[in-house]
Parts: structure tokens; C-alpha cells; sequence
């Protein structure tokens, strides 16, 4: 297909002002990668290096069918961060601070605070968690250490087939949230309209595949550093697989 050079640069431009605009949607999820479990950042398509972002992980944890921990750590294996313990834990969760972004008025995204850029147009501090439900556990999940935003599954059956409904409820230091902004599918579909929790921190949707599915939520907090930061974005995401059928 041929560009033309301006159609090319106006392109170019689109995207950079997209990027730009996403910056701080970007979130930390699990995955299988080569049958072994890694933590992923990014958003949508994008996997980018979490090994050099390995620092900024404040806490990682592995739990038993009966969400007992079990030691759990994370090592670099080449580009990847995998998750390492000697039990299989069914269910894996991290925490990562991501620090504190402004938005200049350019909407390019520096790593500093309002303190340092007085005319940003927005100062977040970030918080991004992620819990992975890769095995079995005995009952419904409940609220882990350490995650401040969670979403929880409220049947303890997650369902079989994609299009399934289910039915989640967001917590935020351990009680239900209200008006928390939920994607269904924050890597094939990150920039769908999201849904809202309901009062009760209640919100039901659609399995979307049949295969991974990382459902993130998305809540904007009150800044505990105002000079630095206007608010506090946290992000969460569960992560789950349906099976597909037997070869």
C-alpha cells in the first residue's frame, strides 16, 4: 500500500498523540508464555520490557487452594519476568508502583511530578495489581494482601464458555467501590467503553474469550502527595483461562 509522505507524518502524529493519551492506562497482567507463567506490562497488544521494570514491583505472592501463601519470587529469564515456586500455586498476585507522571501540555508523559512540571495538564501517581487465577482453589476468591484495588469473582465457579455471564465485585481497601471503570478484555479490547461498578461494588459481564481473559479495573483515587500528584490511579486486573475443547 502506498502513503503519501504527509498522509505518512499526519499518521505518524495520530498515533504519537494516541500513545501519548494512553500513557498511563499501560497495567500489569499474567500470562503463559512457553507454559510457564510471566508477568506482563502494557496494554492491549503491547508487551513491553518488564524486566527492567522488575524494581518497581513492590510485592509478588503465590497462594495454595486454600489461599494460604506459598513461596513465591520472580526471576528474569531473558526478556521475561517468571514466576517461580516449588508449589504450583493456583493463584498468583503482584503489586507494582509505577511512580508518579505528569502530562505537559504537548501530551507527552514525563516521569515527574506537578512540583516539576507546574503546567501539567494532569499529575498522577500510579499503582498497578494484577491477580492471576490459573488453577483451582477451595470456595470463591477473597481479598489478598496487598491489593488495594481487586477484583473478585463473586460465583466460585468461573463459567465454562465464552459469553457467559459473570459476575465480579470490586473492592478498594477491602470494601465494595462504586463508579470503578471495568474493561472486560484489556488486551484484545482496551479501548472499549467501559462498564461501571454499581453501589454494591457490583458489575456483570460477558466472558469475552475463550482462552486468556484479563479484566482490568480502573479506579481514581484522592492523591496522598498534592503538590505532586492530582490524584491516585490505581489499576487492577484478574486474570483467568477457559479451556478449549480437547484436541
Amino acid at each position: 500500500m502506498h502513503i503519501r509522505p504527509f498522509a505518512s507524518l499526519a499518521l505518524v502524529a495520530a498515533l504519537s498523540a494516541l500513545v501519548a493519551s494512553t500513557a498511563q492506562a499501560h497495567g500489569i497482567w499474567f500470562a503463559q508464555r512457553a507454559t510457564q507463567t510471566a508477568l506482563i506490562y502494557g496494554v492491549g497488544a503491547d508487551d513491553l520490557d518488564m524486566v527492567k521494570r522488575q524494581p518497581l514491583v513492590t510485592r509478588i505472592d503465590g497462594y495454595d487452594e486454600d489461599l494460604q501463601p506459598v513461596p513465591t519470587e520472580l526471576r528474569a529469564d531473558g526478556p521475561l519476568l517468571l514466576v517461580e515456586s516449588d508449589l504450583a500455586p493456583p493463584v498468583v498476585a503482584a503489586v507494582m508502583f509505577n511512580g508518579i507522571w505528569s502530562k505537559k501540555p504537548d501530551g507527552q508523559w514525563v516521569k515527574k511530578g506537578r512540583d516539576e512540571v507546574p503546567d501539567a495538564t494532569i499529575s498522577e501517581k500510579n499503582y498497578k495489581y494484577a491477580v492471576f487465577l490459573r488453577g483451582e482453589i477451595n470456595g470463591a476468591l477473597q481479598p489478598l494482601p496487598g491489593q488495594r484495588l481487586q477484583i473478585l469473582p463473586v460465583p466460585a465457579t468461573l463459567p465454562a464458555l465464552l459469553d457467559e455471564p459473570l459476575q465480579l465485585r470490586v473492592l478498594f481497601d477491602g470494601k465494595p467501590m462504586a463508579g470503578v471503570r471495568i474493561l472486560r478484555d484489556y488486551v484484545n479490547d482496551p479501548d472499549a467503553e467501559p462498564l461501571k461498578t454499581a453501589a454494591d461494588g457490583t458489575v456483570t459481564i460477558k466472558v469475552r474469550n475463550q482462552g486468556l481473559n484479563v479484566v482490568a479495573a480502573i479506579y481514581d483515587g484522592p492523591s496522598d502527595e498534592p503538590t505532586k500528584a492530582d490524584k491516585m490511579e490505581h489499576l487492577a486486573t484478574l486474570a483467568f483461562v477457559l479451556p478449549h475443547k480437547p484436541e
